[in-house]
């Protein structure tokens, strides 16, 4: 048996690379009859001798398409790497073997093979060496068994061009930010995922506003990306998810969790990416998924294209003081339902929420001031919001996204309150208990995935920012006009550049406004 195996070993090597140790690029895969070597005829002349390699020993190996490739060339390192393969079956044979299967014709063959290829056996040995060598420094050295790092650095050069809001002259001048984030990501069961953020930015004016909506008068200018902590690092995001059946997960996490942590906000991710998608806070995706806290949120996958999420999320549940905490502050709490179809997905969504004199905020900084606060800052207002939002892919390079959606808001208190006028000022008006405010908003964008190179995305969205189109206190009486376009250029997976430029008509829904022009360069790190 052995003698067989070594005079079938050369004629079948030479014959064909496709060995049981092979170079890294290749990836071969053990068979076990040579029936599976669907490139291999009865009529082929080394036939025989690759069935008893292949069926008797298992020795030689194919590709992982069922081939064997016998009419392609042969390496050294190839033959050698077959060699070693045969060589430990010999070794296996004669160590269990109780018969006399080694001769001394078998041992000048064996020793003739062995001495003719010593060169490209030690190449093998050292290559495995240093393979074990670099696996045990990566396993000492790596960050963590079960925690994934990965992190993105987004820098930006911007300025905005118009008189500032209720003002008579361009206030905005050139800047240069960045604003970067740290997630650790760590799986404790293979399904669930414990994401803690770590982030600094310096998007931000001695004040803790926004530059650019400080220098303009509105948010309606604002950065997707304009995130704020002096450059100080914090922690300003903790999520965990987890399964308890194939159709029913949670999500909680005591800071940092918005409805965008709870449910899919049915807008293509690599739109509503801060770092790759459009520039825009507005543009970003419907406003209505831009609130939350800290809570816990229910996911049941009704069917496989049908979900239903349900979400409660508190605005300071850290705090334990009077009016604060998990069900005495602030809160929104959310219903979503979202079908998705083979090219798109469609979502209705409810929202139910509470904020305290204070920390008025119903639109999230992506409309006019009087539309965040439409009884000013100082009046308990509560909120309801339905909207509806989706996309649809027309073809790998061309899509279409969506949203609208309308705001019920009411007073919960009395007094005079400081009211947004539209020209970056406030008058003081009375405001009763019960008192209503209404506002709408919408956008559509289109975007070309692909389109002038792999990993670009050109996109334009045209967008009607929030607007209080009746009121019991303060209505607004023209509409503000988006319009925006980006490039996002991908160097290589690593970085993309995106410029981009959006207008801003009527800003903050009054048309004696100058209209606000926003340029962007953004530069992207992900890691």
């Amino acid at each position: 048996m052995l003698k067989h195996l070594l005079s079938s070993l050369p004629l079948l090597l030479l014959a064909s690379p496709a060995v049981l140790a092979a170079p890294a690029d290749i990836d071969q895969g053990q068979v076990t009859s040579v029936s599976q070597f669907s490139d291999v005829q009865p009529t082929d002349w080394a036939f025989a001798a690759l069935q008893s390699l292949v069926e008797r020993y298992g020795c030689i190996a194919g590709y992982p398409n069922a081939t064997y490739r016998g009419n392609r060339a042969l390496t050294r390192y190839e033959f050698a790497a077959g060699l070693n393969a045969c060589l430990d079956r010999i070794n296996e044979l004669i160590a269990t073997s109780t018969s006399n299967l080694v001769n001394q014709e078998d041992l000048a063959v064996l020793q003739k093979l062995q001495t003719d290829f010593a060169g490209e056996l030690a190449t093998l040995r050292g290559r495995v060496d240093t393979l074990e060598a670099r696996t045990a420094t990566l396993e000492q050295q790596q960050f963590s068994t079960t925690t994934k790092l990965s992190g993105q650095i987004i820098t930006a050069v911007s300025d905005t061009f118009g008189n500032k809001v209720g003002g008579t002259r361009d206030e905005s001048n050139l800047f240069f930010a960045t604003r970067g984030r740290l997630n650790l990501e760590s799986s404790f069961t293979g399904k669930d995922l414990l994401r803690v953020r770590l982030e600094f930015g310096n998007f931000a004016n001695t004040t803790g506003s926004s530059q650019i909506a400080a220098a303009t008068g509105t948010g309606m200018t604002r950065l997707n990306f304009d995130n704020d902590s002096n450059n100080d690092l914090f922690v300003p995001h903790i999520r965990y998810y987890f399964p308890v059946s194939d159709s029913l997960s949670f999500v909680v996490g005591p800071v940092g969790i918005g409805y965008n942590d709870i449910t899919d906000n049915v807008t293509p991710a690599a739109i509503a990416d801060d770092g790759n998608g459009i520039p825009s806070l507005f543009g970003k995706n419907s406003l209505l998924f831009e609130r939350g806290g800290g809570g816990a949120a229910a996911n049941w996958k009704i069917s496989e294209d049908l979900i239903l999420t349900l979400g409660y999320l508190a605005n300071s549940p850290n705090n334990p003081s009077p009016k604060n905490g998990l069900f005495d502050g602030g809160y929104n709490a959310l219903a979503h339902l979202v079908y998705y179809g083979k090219q798109g997905a469609v979502g209705v969504a409810y929202s139910q929420g509470y904020s305290p004199g204070g920390s008025v905020d119903i639109t999230a900084g992506r409309g006019s001031a009087l539309s965040s606060a439409p009884f000013g800052d100082s009046i308990a207002t509560s909120n309801s919001m339905v909207g509806v939002q989706g996309y649809y892919r027309f073809s790998p390079n061309f899509q279409v996204h969506a949203w609208g959606g309308y705001i019920w808001a009411t007073a919960k208190n009395s007094g005079f309150s400081n009211i947004s006028n539209g020209r970056g000022s406030t008058d003081s008006l009375f405001v009763n208990s019960g008192d209503n405010a209404n506002a709408w908003f919408g956008a559509i964008g289109m975007s070309f995935p692909d389109v002038g190179g792999k990993g670009n995305l050109p996109g334009i969205l045209l967008g009607l920012p929030p607007r209080v189109a009746h009121s019991d206190v303060r209505e607004e009486g023209d509409n503000s006009y988006h319009i925006e376009a980006f490039y996002r250029w991908r160097l290589n997976d690593h970085i993309s550049v995106t410029p981009g430029v959006w207008m801003i008509l009527n800003p903050e829904n009054n048309s004696n406004n100058d209209t606000q022009y926003v340029g962007v360069l953004r530069t992207t790190f992900d890691f």
